[in-house]
């Protein structure tokens, strides 16, 4: 399997394809780069360089004691773009994974970034705080803590309808999606995973987001039940100067499965402009 190595000597997987100007997908919790391969596929077939790895701990990256927080995922995707000797990139995040960019961005700036693109992103902030009075009490994620420690598995199996909107009155949402869903989360490191919980709902993304200086789209889904869209989309699309914000009625967080064709087109479209 292709991998990177970061200099604390964790191992990186990604997947590379295609050739042209080069997409780097990071994914969101508790998933992989699989979670991108509808993008990956629309967009790699149209032209264009698509690469996604797995976050340190998940997937068939590394398990690492260490490191699992924001700022060494952002280091860590700088070193994969550093490896690959990527230039005029789009990095593009989805849920945890626009924190991921977000923090990129804020932490290595975009002398090879062209464009930006977060999806059901946490930034600016997920929890709520005297600051950020719309956010989610702490509780809700120690609740999310206690579940996954209680029985990691059927947990997974629960998040997933929630995730995709299988709880919704008209839902068609298949079998085989939450099973991936499942599956994805299984490959995870208990201790990165259980972390990662803490990364992508206490940490502040706002100065980063005022360090993006290339073009942005901000892409969300009003019926988003993980990530609210009050406090995340919206307040984004106003600290991100000169960001395009596009509301998909009716989407959920996992919009990227459920509502493919929706997201790839908006994708191509802010591509090309």
């Amino acid at each position: 399997m292709p991998t990177i190595t970061t200099k604390d000597g964790t191992e990186i997987y990604f997947k590379d394809w295609g050739t042209g100007q080069p997409i780097v997908f990071s994914h969101g919790w508790p998933l992989t780069a699989d979670a991108w391969d509808d993008q990956m596929l629309f967009l790699g077939d149209r032209g264009f360089r698509v690469i996604a790895h797995d976050r340190r701990g998940h997937g068939r990256s590394s398990q690492p004691w260490n490191g699992n927080e924001m700022d060494t995922y952002a280091d860590d995707l700088a070193a994969l773009t550093e490896a690959l000797d990527l230039k005029s990139a789009v990095h593009i995040g989805h849920s945890t994974g626009g924190g991921e960019v977000a923090r990129y961005i804020g932490r290595h700036g975009t002398k090879r970034v062209a464009k930006s693109v977060l999806i059901g992103a946490v930034p600016p902030l997920m929890l709520k705080t005297a600051a950020n009075p719309g956010g989610l009490p702490l509780d809700v994620f120690d609740g999310l803590r206690a579940q996954f420690l209680a029985d990691r598995s059927q947990f997974f199996k629960d998040l997933s309808s929630p995730f995709y909107g299988a709880n919704r009155t008209g839902a068609k949402v298949s079998q085989g999606l939450r099973d991936s869903f499942w599956f994805q989360g299984m490959q995870g490191s208990m201790k990165g995973l259980y972390e990662c919980i803490k990364a992508f709902s206490e940490t502040d993304f706002t100065e980063d987001l005022k360090k993006i200086n290339v073009p942005t789209l901000i892409l969300h889904g009003d019926d988003d039940q993980i990530v609210p869209i009050g406090a995340s989309a919206m307040l984004s699309s106003k600290l991100v100067k000169g960001a395009q914000l596009k509301l998909i009625k009716g989407a959920p967080h996992g919009m990227c499965s459920t509502r493919k064709d929706d997201i790839n087109a908006a994708l191509l479209e802010f591509l090309k402009a």
